[in-house]
């Protein structure tokens, strides 16, 4: 029977230096992973990663850090490339790289579409081939989405739509993958209390926000917290693994879907 425990097993994570990547990282190195690799977009998330590498390293698991912007397949295969060389081949792949806009659709230009699209669609899309290519037989693969996935809702046409892809992508390799024993799961956390979020919501949105979730009242700031979302990361990258193919909205009743 396939050892689907944390225990010694090696992880990537993009995304994985800071927030909800950051924090997952530090999670699964606690849980006894091995080694954790993770990635960072640029220059301004080093000291994020350092920080992330050393609290790794503190609950004893050999820590890697790579800076890249995945928005190209070249940057992928990189990527896998360099962390297979690192700590070896990996058991566990997360993916949370995303970027959100808000905005008319009328208003949404082609580069900011296109961008959207390199960002959200792209890069997840080869993170996933890559992930298939390297992850060990029984394996785990999570995409980090939106629980705008769920919504009808105006000004995320680019956003959500984007992420909407990835709903596909996740099932068809879901299907492909599972000849090896490997898992394929999407989640959708709602909007997080995080520095991701705030940008793009002005101070109505915010409050609407905060009073969206049917779980509001009992959450610290009435958005998802990051905390609350680990601990079903870890269930799916491990003895959740009967879980393939879904994509799991993670938000206190936010959206249904």
């Amino acid at each position: 029977m396939a050892n689907h425990s944390i225990e010694g097993k090696t992880v990537i994570i993009a995304g994985g230096a800071k927030n909800l990547g950051g924090l997952i990282a530090k999670d699964l190195a606690k849980h006894g992973a091995k080694a954790v690799a993770i990635h960072y977009n640029s220059a301004s998330s080093k000291a994020a990663a350092d920080a992330t590498l050393a609290a790794i390293e503190a609950a004893g698991a050999k820590a890697v850090a790579f800076q890249a912007d995945l928005t190209s397949a070249g940057a992928v295969e990189k990527l896998f490339a360099d962390v297979t060389a690192a700590v070896g081949r990996p058991d566990i792949a997360i993916n949370t790289v995303g970027k959100v806009l808000k905005k008319p659709f009328v208003d949404i230009t082609e580069a900011e579409y296109d961008e959207m699209t390199a960002v959200n669609a792209k890069t997840a899309f080869f993170f996933l081939k890559e992930a298939g290519k390297h992850v060990n037989d029984n394996g785990k693969i999570v995409t980090l989405v939106t629980s705008l996935l769920g919504a009808f809702t105006p000004f995320y046409a680019a956003y959500a739509g984007t992420k909407a892809l990835v709903e596909h992508f996740t099932r068809a390799a879901a299907k492909e993958f599972g000849a090896r024993g490997i898992s394929v799961t999407a989640v959708g956390p709602g909007p997080m209390d995080t520095p991701f979020f705030y940008p793009d919501e002005g101070e109505d949105a915010v409050a609407y926000h905060k009073t969206a979730a049917a779980l509001s009242a009992f959450s610290k700031t009435g958005l998802t917290d990051i905390q609350d979302v680990v601990p079903f990361i870890r269930l799916l990258v491990s003895d959740g693994w009967w879980v393939t193919g879904q994509t799991i909205l993670i938000n206190g009743g936010y959206t249904t879907k």
